[in-house]
């Protein structure tokens, strides 16, 4: 509890955007969070009063942070659940607790999980030699090779086309040390997100389900609602997220991504399968900090804190947010270009995350609601474009 007043100190470790997001719903609450950050130029210690130093596999810096807050939260799951045990040891509130937080730290744990649960699943196995692989596959390529742990963004996914590929990226990587699993390559009409939040109390709170488009295995587009989704559908997937946030025992935040198979809701076969998960703020529900009632950052914040879950509804009938990337070097400044974007599209609702632009790196976000969702669209891609690439 902070003495000055006498609201809760919420610690964080992980500085990225998600933290720096997470601080700014902190300020109207009251609330102040202490922020772990790997280095001083991190998005949210640039922003954030009460920052330490320090990594998120130091178990020292860990009870560093955990000493002056009342509840322990993450920005990113790659924190060791022995060091989160030790914590809960020593009487901290960590949430989501190290049971859960594994199912989206190793996908074979998450995996077998879920299939205990009778969550929908494609059909996956764990690679330990090429004979798996090929084994699993069957002669039907392609299929899709993943690191257990590790992976985000497109990056540890392998889309295998044949024995001799696999052969030679199951060597490379087991070599390396690289836990392995193999999935199916679903036939999928498009990916959505059910993102719910759980507190201590078991109070849940769902989100629209929304529409994620992806690019090179990177997320440039959410639509909320998503489009075209029969409310039986939308509803089955809530219902999935909330069953798996009470199964697992998750507080916070937790993003189911799905695949939607089939054509269409009333295809034969067709149906929602489970791809990943997230226990945490995450990128498909950044649309949230204008776009509904209460944004996923201050929810999460309720959640760890155990308060009455917000109002989840849209302020808009729909609501577009286009990630910005990093574009190539030159041309006019990005401070430049923010200029030129508020006189041309001055409903864009503009986030900088305070990065440094690499071509491809996530660098901020922006979300545009409105009646058409033709314009929205087109608007919102208009205003992520620019800011990539100046044009």
């Amino acid at each position: 509890m902070d003495t000055r007043t006498n609201l809760p100190v919420v610690g964080m470790v992980g500085a990225g955007q998600l933290a720096r997001m997470t601080h700014q719903a902190a300020i109207p609450l009251g609330q102040s969070l202490r922020i772990l950050a790997a280095n001083a130029d991190d998005g949210a210690a640039l922003v954030a009063s009460d920052v330490l130093i320090g990594s998120h596999t130091d178990l020292a810096a860990l009870r560093e942070l955990a000493a002056g807050a009342d509840v322990v939260t993450f920005d990113h799951e790659h924190v060791p659940a022995e060091h989160i045990r030790t914590l809960l040891a020593e009487g901290h509130k960590v949430f989501p607790g190290p049971d859960a937080l594994i199912c989206a730290q190793d996908k074979q744990v998450m995996r077998e999980r879920l299939g205990k649960l009778g969550a929908p699943c494609p059909r996956w196995a764990p690679v330990d030699t090429p004979a798996d692989l090929d084994a699993f596959a069957a002669g039907s390529w392609p299929v899709v090779l993943k690191a257990a742990r590790g992976g985000y963004d497109g990056k540890g996914v392998w889309l295998v086309g044949s024995a001799d590929e696999g052969q030679r990226l199951v060597t490379e990587l087991r070599t390396a040390g690289t836990p392995l699993i193999v999935e199916e390559r679903v036939a999928l009409r498009r990916e959505l997100a059910a993102v719910v939040a759980r507190s201590p109390f078991g109070q849940v709170a769902a989100y629209p389900v929304v529409e994620t488009v992806q690019v090179d295995g990177i997320c440039v587009e959410v639509i909320a609602p998503a489009p075209g989704l029969p409310e039986q559908r939308a509803i089955e997937a809530q219902q999935l997220a909330i069953r798996i946030a009470n199964e697992l025992d998750v507080v916070g935040v937790l993003a189911v991504e799905l695949f939607e198979t089939g054509a269409g809701a009333d295809e034969a076969g067709g149906g929602l399968v489970v791809n990943e998960l997230a226990m945490r703020p995450h990128n498909s529900a950044h649309w949230t900090i204008e776009g509904a009632r209460t944004s996923q950052f201050e929810q999460h914040l309720r959640a760890v804190l155990d308060y009455p879950l917000g109002a989840t509804g849209l302020t808009a009938p729909w609501v577009v947010m286009a990630n910005v990337l990093g574009g190539e070097p030159g041309g006019m400044g990005i401070d430049e270009r923010l200029h030129h974007l508020m006189a041309e599209l001055p409903d864009a609702k503009v986030h900088l995350y305070g990065k440094q632009v690499r071509p491809g790196r996530k660098i901020g976000h922006v979300t545009v609601l409105g009646d058409d969702l033709a314009t929205v669209r087109d608007r919102a891609a208009r205003a992520a474009t620019w800011l990539r690439d100046g044009s």
